[in-house]
């Protein structure tokens, strides 16, 4: 019995490390590689880097335009993201802790919006933004950006109201707390790791668009960090390994950071709104 347990012990242990080396090993080599002498790209694609050479970073930041694509993704990132929470958390709150006759079909109408493919709405919007001047605008990205966000934000928030207590809320009105102070004073505090888990799906999804990016923006001074990547050569017009990985390093570093930092967090906030009660 007792080896049974060690040999499983020792097969989930090598799972582990499988798992973890597939997925965390192409970054840790990315980063590196970033860092990497054009010299060095001649030698084998597993060999560390001689020294840290910081000019790919320094090219991909303003001979490949980086830099303005990082600044218009965060432009439109930012904007876009906390529209999404606050309206988001919003209808979830009058959805969820509102009752009225309508609440349960506009919850489905949301609930609808999930299941539209963004393909399938990619020409009607295109109609619609070139018929209105949307085109080649960054207004125009955090619009369809908020859009496509509200369905799955308010689908997971009604998931986090439903663990808040009614009673709560109920002594709160006799105290005579209006409706806003009891969403911004007490719904809001009571669901934080909620709100940071639902932040960093969005901004994921959002950081990494590519496909409403391209279809709306074709002017290279507005174009986002994920299409800028596609269309990122080198100073001559060629493709330089270097600072094409460090262009990519920047644009992946942000979603690393913010997960490292918020990851217990964005655990609590999943099992907080896993079950009721």
């Amino acid at each position: 019995m007792f080896l049974q347990r060690a040999f499983s012990s020792v097969i989930g242990k090598v799972f582990i490390f499988i798992f973890l080396l597939i997925t965390v090993y192409p970054i840790v080599w990315l980063i590196l590689s970033s860092f990497k002498d054009p010299s060095e790209f001649s030698k084998p694609m597993y060999a560390l880097p001689e020294g840290l050479h910081i000019q790919n970073y320094i090219d991909a930041w303003t001979v490949g335009n980086m830099g303005t694509y990082f600044t218009n993704s965060v432009l439109v990132t930012f904007p876009a993201l906390f529209c999404v929470l606050i309206f988001g958390a919003a209808a979830a709150f009058a959805i969820e802790k509102m009752k009225w006759k309508l609440n349960n079909a506009v919850l489905l109408l949301f609930l609808a919006g999930i299941m539209i493919p963004m393909q399938i709405v990619l020409l009607p919007l295109f109609t619609i933004y070139h018929n209105t001047g949307l085109l080649n605008n960054l207004l125009g990205l955090v619009i369809v950006y908020i859009a496509f966000g509200l369905p799955l934000t308010i689908f997971l928030f009604t998931g986090y109201y439903k663990t808040l207590p009614n009673e709560l809320i109920e002594a709160a009105i006799i105290d005579g707390a209006s409706i806003y102070q009891i969403f911004y004073k007490i719904s809001i505090p009571m669901i934080l790791n909620a709100f940071v888990s639902v932040a960093l799906v969005q901004f994921f999804f959002i950081w990494n668009d590519l496909i409403f990016a391209m279809t709306f923006i074709s002017d290279s001074d507005l174009r986002t960090i994920q299409t800028g990547l596609i269309n990122f050569t080198g100073q001559y017009g060629q493709r330089e390994w270097g600072p094409t990985f460090a262009s990519i390093s920047l644009a992946i570093i942000p979603t690393l950071i913010l997960y490292l930092v918020l990851n217990k967090l964005v655990m609590k906030g999943m099992t907080s709104g896993a079950v009721k009660g």
